[in-house]
């Protein structure tokens, strides 16, 4: 049996306290998501900074249809999760 990766990805660092809000908001109702820490990571940075204007804004989650959320509320988490 395979598992299907996770659909969501979260661009963040371990240092950075949003992320860890994040992570823990999506964690406590068991949304499957892929962790990509930028930190010494060039293409994740790289990527993050073509979605917000040339800045490295974390956390950046990109959703299975395409959208971004930047630096997102849990209200706003919760709001696109419910899409």
């Amino acid at each position: 049996m395979t598992t299907a990766e996770p659909e969501i990805k979260l661009y963040g660092a371990e240092w950075c306290p949003d992320c860890h809000r994040s992570r823990n908001y999506l964690d406590s109702r068991s949304v499957a998501y892929e962790y990509i820490n930028v930190d010494g990571d060039d293409d994740a940075q790289a990527y993050v900074k073509q979605v917000n204007d040339d800045r490295l804004i974390i956390p950046t989650i990109v959703f299975p249809d395409g959208s971004v959320l930047v630096e997102p509320s849990n209200a706003e988490l919760a709001r696109k999760l419910r899409d």
